[in-house]
């Protein structure tokens, strides 16, 4: 997953984890991954889960707030559905870049969410460039794709299967994981959407700035809630470690999305993510009343 600059910015940036074996206490099924590295995914349940209640960031309305949150600093805009239909060439070496969090042509997660829509709609406008996005995983190469790839990702985004399919791709791989893991850490909602913030820029793994070296950094400066520690002392360890990870990036060297964000949701005590808020990235005001 490639995090995105405001529209406001000249240039889109990205940044994937590096797709690398987790530690067995890192509960995360494999996210993002490097151009180039392996694909490493998370596993597709093949039958239906038993009913749990959303008791954090999983409720319904928490999860559009994070949806919305995250929306503003990747596109400056709260309206997070409107980039079903985003697709454009980064330069970043990982081919086409495109959909609500950035599935991308060179990592294997592009063809993953195609191959889940034709499986869901076997007549869509994107079947016929399955051959060749398995060709191009791993490259940047937009052999087989082109103009005509382009047309027919803007068509097939306005197909309810094909936004699905890319909602249900982001929970997989990225929502999901970084909810369980904050819930195992004890976490509430604030500190669960700082994980999946973080996973959405950084990927996991175990790696120095993956999301899961930034979590074993903040863990050894301040206990986790499930280890008896105090809540908000270790989502901000968690903040200062992002931070590191953030500044680690020229791409994402403004930590404002820290900044003037989560830590202004942290210090006025604001666990359970609970509207109304208000925080500013890049500059620029936001704000979500109820």
């Amino acid at each position: 997953m490639p995090a995105r600059t405001p529209k406001s910015k000249t240039a889109r940036t990205a940044l994937i984890g590096l797709a690398i074996a987790l530690p067995a206490s890192l509960a995360l099924a494999g996210v993002g991954q490097a151009a180039g590295a392996p694909h490493a995914t998370a596993p597709r349940m093949s039958a239906a889960a038993p009913a749990v209640k959303a008791t954090g960031l999983d409720d319904p309305k928490k999860k559009e707030i994070a949806m919305q949150i995250v929306a503003s600093a990747e596109n400056s805009d709260l309206n997070w559905r409107e980039y079903y239909k985003y697709l454009e060439d980064i330069k970043d070496g990982r081919g086409y870049t495109g959909g609500i969090i950035g599935f991308c042509s060179g990592t294997g997660d592009m063809l993953e969410l195609v191959e889940l829509y034709t499986k869901n709609k076997p007549d869509n406008p994107l079947a016929k460039f399955l051959p060749a996005l398995r060709k191009v995983n791993g490259s940047d190469s937009h052999a087989g794709l082109g103009a005509p790839f382009e047309k027919a990702w803007e068509k097939a985004a306005q197909d309810r299967v094909f936004q699905q399919a890319q909602e249900s791709e982001r929970d997989r791989v990225y929502f999901d994981p970084a909810v369980k893991q904050g819930k195992a850490d004890g976490v509430g909602t604030l500190g669960q959407f700082a994980y999946y913030d973080a996973i959405v820029m950084h990927g996991p793994g175990d790696s120095k700035y993956s999301f899961g070296g930034i979590r074993k950094t903040a863990m050894s400066k301040a206990k986790t809630p499930a280890q008896g520690g105090d809540e908000k002392k270790y989502i901000s360890a968690f903040l200062d470690a992002r931070k590191k990870a953030m500044q680690s990036e020229e791409a994402h060297s403004d930590t404002s999305r820290v900044d003037t964000a989560q830590r202004v949701f942290l210090n006025a005590g604001n666990l359970g993510l609970e509207p109304p808020l208000k925080w500013k990235v890049y500059g620029e005001s936001f704000e979500i009343k109820k």
